[in-house]
């Protein structure tokens, strides 16, 4: 826009320069302009017949000193909104909104608290990101605009680049842009750099440098605020009538306007948007008329009197009270009278504690709703299609699934097909749980319209072009109709085919939960096809290959465990309490009575009994292995240490039994067995020989320690043991790598201190003291009197090492006085020292507090990954516990040697509720 006709304002005037009524200088004008003024009657600038529009000579993108990149565009104030909207999603490729909020307030800067300013800041950002929404303000770098800038500014610092930015749309005046020069030329500016200089802005403004785009609109005139507010409203009310979501479930887009601060300006713009019906929300805090309509916002009319709002003006404006005359009171008074309690939410700051901005405005919103066109159930689906476009369950199940609705299973298929396009999850879930049946809900036409769904880019869609295709053809030539045949072959298992959608479309979340839903339908068949052989994966099983992976998820699955459990009792019923297992392990004539009703061999095979009975045998070999080495160990074995052997002769049979399963030495524990049998073995041979017989009693005594560190395999089945035996074995690891650093700071030490302080030593055994020995005790705070000579006795070392009980005396003169330097060895001691014991140590707690966090919080995945591996063993260990076990281990050897047949190292399922001939946990 330009001004065509100068026009003088006599009462402006700037440094002695000539203004023209449209705020302008003179000298701006063409020559053309100034001669038409010159001849216009009336010397009257009149804005409809004195500017034209032109074409913008101002677009492009602008770059603030290097900080961020935005776009920026100068419009006619009369630009039609629909060319504005088209503008920013096509030309600046902006995703259109699921939420237009509007932030209005103050103009010029104003305090906030911190708090409250922190409150605004997160709660204004977490309602943009988690609804998509546009946030438009007026763009300047002052007031309730620059407070937008520094929430969208915390954001992009704390955020990264995955997560996308904040959409903070700036509409101002450009005739009050400060520095706007810069940004004009008729090619475009690529970027342009813009300057942020508030110290001479003088009545003008600069733009904020947080927004992402700019709107410039222009009238023509200069130094002239509020142009830009009109074109806004226009721009707002033409947004908010746009559709979001598909055509068939979509709603208008929502707006909101957030109040911050303001004075009557502010308030002029809150009564033209509630009487528009938009709801507004104050910040209760922030000052000014802000706080003007919170104090009386829950008041009836009745009680908002003239005299009540001029005792509020005097409080909340008490530096300009003096300038409101009685008709400017009257006149807040009517405005603050004429609202809708539905259209009005006060945030207030000092009691939300609980609550954060974001909840308010999506709930002011959802009350914005219940008006008069909004009634009902048409009522309560609007707020739900509100919250699915927003993707804000929690709002959903606070606000709108409470305990005095309940939903119908038809109501929520619209809502239900929004979320499974939208791919929402947490709505999936939710209107699962509330209600929705599969069966109603999945249809041909559903299904069809999911699949239409799908974006034209994909190979999902080639595909399914090329099928539909083909199946066009086969209807020409076939008398089947073909939605008759959708429905027999594609509708018969709704969780199933949605299940299989969702895979397609590479929708982990949702196919999850559907897979759910799949496994509550018919939890036996998902049971089977756990154990159901398949060619496509080398004939073996989902199970199988779930556990050779070691996919924790998969294993943690319902399902899973739940069929895990049914193994790990067998035909014991999994209500059955473990004290009534235990009993009947002792006192098994009581199977056959009320107490516990099953079959005496179903009870001694389960799993679970066998686990027990193999703990109690453990701990009894343990017994009578410590009691051989503690009082029992003699020249000659005696018949406990016989049996002893033969105890162990069993395990070693079992153990033979388990390696011919590939995947054997894949376990620690198996490691950990063969390792415990090498060393008794060793023990044993050289107990048998006189010359080495104390020798093999101490190899024994090490061999027992081994066998009681297996212990900790038994309790892996402990939902809180479990877990922290894995911690313990990555603990481990961790050790390995402090070991080291530990190592290279002994030897460092140990070598230069022996070396500075022995001549010559040449006994490895004394040698290896004063490198290794002795630094490691300097760890736990031995300090040895010769690092510093001080108190050394003499007679305590040998001069030559001739004598091999005493260490070689230190570097020292005739007067028996050091002649090393004491000073070298003090410092490298305390180097040592802060090495070691300051900073390993911290460093090696440090490492364990990570692995116990990083366990701690999988834990429940990593207990029933290991449960799995637990029920494995023991489904296919023989009923009888050690030492009896050997019979089972007699019938194996004669049905392998003798017979000829091969044994059979995995057990069969016998459960009638699962495949009865399939193995459970097969191998390939």
């Amino acid at each position: 826009m330009e001004c065509v006709c100068y026009v003088e304002n006599p009462e402006a005037s700037v440094a002695g320069k000539l203004v023209c009524s449209c705020g302008y200088l003179k000298d701006h004008h063409s020559g053309e302009a100034i001669s038409h003024g010159y001849r216009q009657e009336g010397n009257k600038w009149i804005y409809e017949r004195h500017v034209r529009q032109v074409p913008t000579d101002a677009f492009g993108d602008i770059v603030f000193e290097g900080q961020r990149n935005g776009k920026y565009v100068r419009v006619s104030s009369g630009t039609a909104p629909a060319t504005l909207y088209e503008l920013m999603t096509k030309q600046w490729g902006l995703n259109p909104p699921h939420l237009l909020i509007s932030v209005t307030g103050g103009a010029k800067n104003f305090y906030l608290k911190p708090s409250l300013r922190n409150l605004f800041c997160r709660g204004l950002i977490k309602v943009a990101k988690s609804t998509g929404a546009w946030i438009i303000t007026g763009g300047s770098h002052a007031g309730v605009m620059k407070h937008v800038g520094e929430a969208v500014r915390r954001y992009t610092m704390t955020s990264s680049s995955k997560e996308g930015e904040v959409v903070a749309i700036g509409v101002a005046t450009w005739g009050i842009v400060h520095n706007r020069e810069c940004l004009i030329n008729k090619e475009g500016m690529f970027p342009v750099e813009y300057t942020l200089d508030e110290e001479n802005q003088g009545r003008l403004s600069c733009l904020d440098h947080n927004h992402s785009h700019f709107i410039l609109v222009d009238d023509g005139t200069h130094g002239k605020y509020g142009v830009e507010i009109l074109l806004r409203s226009n721009l707002e009310k033409y947004i908010s009538k746009q559709r979001m979501g598909t055509e068939d479930v979509g709603i208008e887009t929502p707006i909101i306007c957030v109040v911050l601060e303001g004075g009557e300006g502010t308030l002029n713009t809150i009564h033209s948007a509630m009487m528009n019906g938009m709801p507004c929300v104050i910040v209760e805090g922030s000052g000014r008329a802000a706080d003007v309509l919170a104090s009386v916002a829950n008041l009836p009319v009745s009680q908002i009197t003239i005299s009540l709002m001029q005792k509020q003006l005097r409080t909340f404006f008490s530096e300009t009270f003096n300038t409101f005359s009685d008709r400017r009171i009257i006149s807040w008074t009517k405005k603050v009278q004429i609202r809708m309690h539905q259209l009005l939410t006060v945030f207030k700051a000092e009691k939300a504690r609980n609550q954060e901005l974001d909840v308010a405005i999506l709930q002011a919103l959802l009350k914005a709703s219940s008006n008069a066109s909004h009634l009902g159930k048409e009522n309560l689906e609007h707020q739900l299609k509100l919250a699915v476009a927003w993707d804000r369950v929690d709002i959903a199940k606070s606000e709108i699934f409470t305990d005095k609705k309940r939903w119908k299973s038809s109501n929520l298929h619209q809502a239900m097909f929004a979320a499974l396009v939208g791919n929402k999850p947490g709505f999936v879930e939710l209107f699962l749980e509330n209600g929705v049946n599969l069966g109603e809900f999945v249809t041909p036409e559903i299904l069809e319209r999911l699949y239409n769904n799908v974006p034209q880019s994909t190979l999902l869609y080639k595909k399914l072009r090329k099928a539909v295709e083909g199946e066009r053809r086969r209807d020409a030539s076939d008398n089947v109709d073909a939605k008759q045949r959708i429905l027999l072959h594609h509708v018969s298992e709704p969780a199933r085919d949605l299940f299989l959608w969702a895979i397609l479309q590479k929708r982990k979340m949702l196919a999850n939960i559907l897979w759910v839903q799949c496994y509550r339908k018919d939890p036996k068949r998902a049971q089977k096809l756990l154990i159901r052989v398949s060619n496509a994966w080398g004939n073996t099983t989902c199970l199988r290959l779930a556990i050779e992976g070691d996919d924790q998820n998969f294993m943690a699955q319902g399902g899973v465990q739940s069929f895990l459990t049914k193994i790990w009792w067998g035909d014991i019923s999994v209500d059955t309490q473990t004290w009534q297992v235990l009993l009947c392990m002792v006192l098994w004539p009581i199977i056959h009575s009320n107490f516990i009703s099953f079959r005496l061999r179903a009870f001694y095979t389960a799993p679970v009994v066998v686990f027990y009975w193999n703990v109690l045998a453990y701990f009894g070999f343990l017994w009578l292995f410590s009691y051989v080495l503690l009082i029992d160990f003699q020249s000659q074995p005696s018949g406990r240490e016989y049996f002893l052997y033969l105890w162990l002769f069993t395990l070693v049979c079992e153990e033979i039994r388990q390696v011919r399963a590939i995947l054997y030495f894949s376990d620690i524990w198996n490691k950990l067995d063969v390792a415990a049998i090498l060393v008794f073995l060793v023990g044993l041979a050289c107990r048998w020989i006189s010359e080495t017989f104390y020798y093999g009693r101490i190899i024994l005594c090490l061999d027992f320690i081994i066998y009681c560190f297996r212990v900790m395999h038994i309790f892996a089945v402990n939902k809180t043991l479990g877990p922290k035996i894995i911690m313990v074995k990555r603990m481990m690891k961790d050790i390995f790598f402090f070991l080291f650093l530990l190592a290279l700071s002994i030897v460092a030490f140990g070598v230069a201190k022996q070396g500075i302080l022995i001549h010559n030593e040449d006994r490895l055994d004394w040698i290896f003291q004063g490198v290794v020995y002795h630094p490691y005790r300097m760890i736990f705070g031995e300090i040895p009197i010769d690092v510093g000579f001080s108190g050394f006795d003499l007679n305590q070392c040998t001069l030559t090492g001739s004598d091999p009980y005493k260490p070689k005396c230190p570097e020292h003169d005739s007067n028996n006085n050091p002649i090393f330097p004491e000073w070298i060895t003090v410092i490298l001691l305390c180097i040592y020292l802060l090495f070691t014991n300051i900073l390993l140590l911290n460093l090696l707690i440090a490492m364990f507090n990570y692995t116990f966090q990083l366990v701690q919080e999988n834990t429940d995945k990593i207990w029933k990954f290991q449960r799995c591996h637990l029920i494995e063993e023991y489904h296919s260990r023989p009923s009888a516990p050690p030492p009896f076990i050997i019979l089972s281990h007699i019938i194996l050897f004669v049905q392998c040697i003798i017979i000829r047949r091969p044994p059979q190292i995995r057990k069969k399922l016998s459960m009638s509720s699962l495949l009865p001939d399939a193995s459970l946990f097969p191998r390939h």
